[in-house]
């Protein structure tokens, strides 16, 4: 019997998972039953793509803290958890070895602009008077702009960008700097200056921050793509600079892999 869908309130679960190829056991499988794993796998991927708005992501992880790297995107809990059980598996037991993982959900900011403040802006800047033809037109745009935005936050479609990245984030509660002692408009403040830094790699680095509060290790789970490494590494050396970041920030672990088809991934790792 099919367990019931586990279908979260606003969002999807998001899934991390990175394994290191035990090549010895890789080494004493014969040839068939390399080509029959390397098959299963590939089954695996495209069963769980076929699946609606669930996406399966596989990156060649460039590090030696892992050998292959998997991003999971998909409504049902039972989905995700399915998922990472059976991939796990799906070379042959003991073959993949889980080194790391990381679970988060997409998730809206509560720190957007609301349609009062924009109003106030457009009247302040523009000098257009709630209610006039041109008010409301400079409204639309922003109802357009900001379902657009909420979608890629919470409903997204991730990119085939080569160059991936991921990493865990928190917010410090210590030392004096206690983010979440902070009036609500500080810390909004604060995170608007962190998005004008992030709006300057618009069309050069995507972004996607999931929230993991109550679910794993860090607060938030952050995943860049890019076309090339120079920019990740800059968006997040210019970020450091960003208060919100110099004072409250800690990160975990970069994770960084390469987006790949699976036939190239696995002359890629040497499978």
């Amino acid at each position: 019997m099919k367990a019931p869908a586990l279908v979260p309130q606003e969002g999807w679960h998001v899934l991390h998972l990175f394994y290191r190829i035990e090549r010895s056991q890789w080494e004493a499988m014969g040839r068939d039953e390399q080509m029959r794993a390397k098959t299963k796998l590939t089954k695996l991927v495209q069963e769980y793509r076929a699946m609606p708005q669930t996406q399966v992501l596989h990156f060649s992880m460039v590090s030696p803290k892992a050998d292959l790297g998997f991003m999971l995107l998909t409504p049902d809990l039972n989905t995700a958890n399915a998922f990472e059980k059976r991939l796990t598996l799906a070379m042959g037991a003991d073959v993949l070895s889980p080194v790391y993982s990381y679970f988060s959900m997409t998730e809206w900011t509560e720190y957007s602009m609301t349609e009062e403040e924009q109003g106030a802006k457009i009247t302040a800047e523009k000098g257009f008077a709630a209610g006039t033809p041109e008010f409301e037109a400079e409204m639309a745009v922003f109802h357009q702009h900001m379902s657009k935005y909420r979608q890629d936050r919470v409903y997204p479609n991730m990119p085939d960008w080569p160059v991936f990245c991921f990493y865990g984030m928190s917010k410090r509660r210590n030392d004096g700097n206690n983010w979440y002692a902070l009036p609500f408009a500080e810390r909004r403040k604060l995170m608007g200056g962190h998005a004008i830094t992030g709006r300057k790699y618009h069309g050069k680095v995507r972004q996607l921050i999931t929230g993991s509060t109550g679910l794993d290790e860090y607060e938030w789970g952050v995943t860049l793509f890019a076309h090339d490494t120079y920019q990740i590494k800059s968006i997040v050396y210019e970020m450091r600079f960003d208060e919100v970041s110099a004072r409250f920030a800690e990160f975990g672990d970069f994770l960084i892999g390469i987006q790949l088809p699976l036939d190239e991934l696995f002359r890629r790792v040497c499978i």
